[in-house]
Order: structure tokens, then C-alpha cells, then sequence
């Protein structure tokens, strides 16, 4: 019998043995159908198949970037196209759409929710975040959808079925054209950037990464992914290199490069004052094969100091990167770094490939 048989078949009886928390079953309910983007009048799933659903995300340890998928899946709630017209955040989103595409005011809102506290309530605390796809009527043809922080800035935007044939067949001055048609509309003028564009996985997947970085930055401020008749754009904001900071690239390497994602994370003062020791000294010790865990415990510091230290740092560049002055209180603050850590989790128990020895 294989290790994946055993797996299900254990997983099975533990399901069945289960009784599912209300709560749990009502969220699992909520994402399942939003996803399908069923009816409400459709019968719920049974309790078998949800006590399925809660035994695997109790008994199998996922990976570090499944998790936020798995949070959002218990703690994302679904918004009418009612209740997204009279949410503050909603409406400013919607009206910086419309003033970009004028056309998507005919548009359907087809799917809405948030993560976090109710937007839409005053009386309650912000969301983390919000999400809305609008659609041409019919459902089908032109779709954008729009995900907005908590600070009431758009994180993302993904256009979809614009283009007659897939965006991803155009030669890549076409494709870079209708890439900077969207950023330009949606979040302003892209002089000043230097745009790299590179494919992704198999040469018939026709895929491709576009980074636009400002001169002096060390990561994108923009970020997008071109796949098919989509376009996906997100807001990363960039990160200037302070005087006072002296900053390391490549604490770890991806194919041969920088591993920008894990530097933007590691490249922090707090981190360094914590550990007691410089960038150029973490990397160094890195490099010997450690992971940050370990490198911590080394001098007597904990894994959950490392990760809220890091979360922290991280919460307030997004809070500071907001333009409208946005206040948010200590909860929500608490809620972004907890929604942080699996990202930070995975950096941080990362270790580099050494090279045998012989």
C-alpha cells in the first residue's frame, strides 16, 4: 500500500470519528460555495466531506505557503454588491476603477469579500482585507478583479478576457505595452522604472514575470505575471535603501540569483540589533548551511521573538507605504503579523544547499 493510500484511508476514519465546530462547518460552507460561485439555495456540502476537509488541515502539516490559503478559507467572508457600494473602502476602490476603465461601470459585482472585521460596519474595526471581481453582465467576456489593504490601498489588480486573443501570444513589446496601459490607469505614470521581463516554467506555458523597479530600490514595486488572456499586477511599493541601513543582497539564492523575496524580509535593522550581529554576519553564517531558527538559538533567542520582530517591521512598511495617512489600531496591526507569519516562517527556517564534500 503507498504512503498516499495510507494517508487517505487514515484521514478517512479520522473523519468520520469528527465532529465539526458549527463555525468551522459554516466557513468551509461560505468558501466552497463562493468559490463554485454557486447559488445559496444549493444544498450545503455534506458533514463527511467537511469533516474530511478539517481532519486534513489538522493531521497533515502543510507547507508554510499553503497556510494563508487555509487562514483566509476559515476567516473570509462573502460581501453583496449592496453592502461593497456602502463600504468606504468598497466605494473608493470602485471609483478609482471607474475613472481608470469607464466601461466597468456596467459591470456586475460577481464576487466580494473580506478578511477580517466587517468593512462595512463603522462601529467595528477595518478589515485586513477586501476583495471584488466585477464582470461584463452575462457572465462572461471582460473581468477585473481588485484586492485592497488595509490601509485602503490596491494591493492587486488582474484583468482577465480583455484582449481577443491571449495576451501571453503578443510579442513582449505588445505584451509590455497592455502591462503599462494597466499600471499607468489603475496607479500612475511608470517613468522612472527599469521593467524586466523574463518567461516562466516551460517554454510552451507561455508565462512571463515583469518587475518594475525604481533606480535605488532593491525589489519590485511592481510585480506582474502574464499568463494566457490575464494579466495579474501587484503592488509591492518598492523599498529604498535607507543612509543609515547598509543593506545585503542574497541571504539565500534562487537559481543562481538573489533571493529578493527572502532579503526584503531578512534586511531588518531590528532583526540584526535582536541577533546582535551584522547583515554581512548573518549572511555569512547562512551560507554554512543554518537557518535563521537556528542562528537565533545560537544566541539565545527564540524562534517566536525572530518571527514578531520581523512581522512587525514588515506591518509597519505597509502602513508607512500608505500615501492617504491611514491609521489603524492595535488590533488590526496584531491581525496583519499574525496573517504575516507563514511567510515569515518559511524565510526563517530556510537553509542553503552547502555543497558536498568529497
Amino acid at each position: 500500500m503507498t504512503i498516499e493510500r495510507k494517508i487517505r484511508e487514515h484521514l478517512h476514519e479520522e473523519a468520520e470519528t469528527m465532529e465539526c465546530p458549527p463555525a468551522i462547518s459554516k466557513r468551509i460552507e461560505q468558501s466552497y460555495y463562493q468559490y463554485l460561485q454557486r447559488k445559496r439555495s444549493e444544498k450545503p456540502m455534506k458533514k463527511r466531506v467537511i469533516g474530511g476537509i478539517v481532519a486534513a488541515a489538522f493531521l497533515i502539516p502543510t507547507a508554510a505557503f499553503a497556510a494563508p490559503a487555509l487562514i483566509e478559507m476559515l476567516t473570509r467572508t462573502p460581501m453583496t454588491a449592496e453592502q461593497v457600494k456602502v463600504d468606504e473602502v468598497g466605494k473608493a476602490a470602485l471609483e478609482k476603477l471607474y475613472s481608470a476603465f469607464p466601461e466597468t461601470r456596467s459591470f456586475e459585482i460577481v464576487d466580494a469579500s473580506y478578511l477580517g472585521e466587517a468593512p462595512a460596519d463603522s462601529t467595528k474595526k477595518q478589515a485586513i482585507q477586501t476583495s471584488i471581481a466585477l464582470q461584463e453582465k452575462g457572465g462572461a467576456g471582460k473581468k477585473i478583479s481588485l484586492t485592497i489593504g488595509v490601509t485602503g490601498k490596491i494591493d492587486s489588480v488582474i484583468q482577465e478576457n480583455w484582449e481577443e486573443k491571449p495576451v501571453s501570444s503578443l510579442t513582449n513589446q505588445e505584451i509590455k505595452e497592455k502591462v503599462n496601459n494597466l499600471i499607468d490607469k489603475m496607479y500612475g505614470s511608470i517613468d522612472g522604472y527599469e521593467v524586466s521581463m523574463e518567461p516562466m516554467g516551460e517554454p510552451n506555458q507561455k508565462t512571463f514575470l515583469l518587475n518594475y523597479i525604481e533606480k535605488g530600490s532593491q525589489i519590485p514595486f511592481y510585480q506582474v505575471f502574464v499568463k494566457d488572456n490575464r494579466i495579474d499586477v501587484t503592488l509591492h511599493g518598492g523599498e529604498r535603501t535607507p543612509s543609515n541601513l547598509v543593506k545585503v543582497e542574497g541571504f539565500f539564492t534562487r537559481d543562481g540569483k538573489p533571493d529578493t523575496f527572502a532579503d526584503s524580509f531578512l534586511n531588518d535593522e531590528n532583526l540584526f540589533s535582536l541577533l546582535n550581529m551584522s547583515p554581512t554576519e548573518l549572511k555569512q553564517e547562512l551560507a554554512k548551511g543554518k537557518s535563521v531558527v537556528e542562528v537565533a538559538a545560537s544566541k539565545n533567542v527564540s524562534k517566536q521573538q525572530v518571527i514578531d520582530v520581523i512581522a512587525k517591521t514588515q506591518v509597519e512598511k505597509e502602513l508607512q507605504a500608505d500615501q492617504n495617512g491611514a491609521s489603524v489600531s492595535n488590533h488590526v496591526k496584531e491581525q496583519m503579523m499574525k496573517a504575516l507569519e507563514p511567510k515569515v516562517v518559511h524565510v526563517i527556517e530556510h537553509k542553503s544547499e552547502t555543497p558536498a564534500k568529497n
